[in-house]
């Protein structure tokens, strides 16, 4: 039995997220995309996070610094407080490098774009 998806669905991992993070199917909604994208963050996936941040953006965001980000922190759950169809706000709860804990609350915008969302950008909370 594989375990519950990182976003926090009861799914299994390997028939939510993972069939977004490894391409299998693109994520239907700017929420389905949010949540896999934490989970790419919960799993180490940087690829994914760079690809599914629009265009626009991604000058301003580094693998590196994507991987480190996401390896430096120890996920804990996520928290959904309200989406829309091109906006989600939400709480990413984690450990960060100190062992304290930690609360990313965002709210997150996304774009569209030939049958695909992408992140565009987030203003913290």
């Amino acid at each position: 039995m594989s375990k519950n998806c990182y976003c926090g669905s009861y799914k299994s991992f390997d028939t939510c997220c993972s069939l977004h993070i490894s391409g299998v199917q693109k994520a239907p909604t700017a929420l389905a995309l949010m949540k896999s994208r934490y989970t790419a963050y919960a799993t180490h996936q940087a690829d994914y996070l760079l690809a599914t941040t629009h265009s626009s953006e991604r000058k301003y965001y580094s693998k590196e610094e994507i991987l480190h980000w996401a390896t430096a922190n120890t996920w804990q759950k996520l928290e959904i407080i309200s989406a829309t169809e091109n906006t989600v706000e939400f709480k990413a709860h984690y450990i960060d490098a100190d062992n304290a804990s930690q609360v990313h609350h965002e709210f997150s915008t996304f774009k569209q774009e030939n049958g695909s969302w992408f992140y565009v950008d987030g203003k913290f909370k």
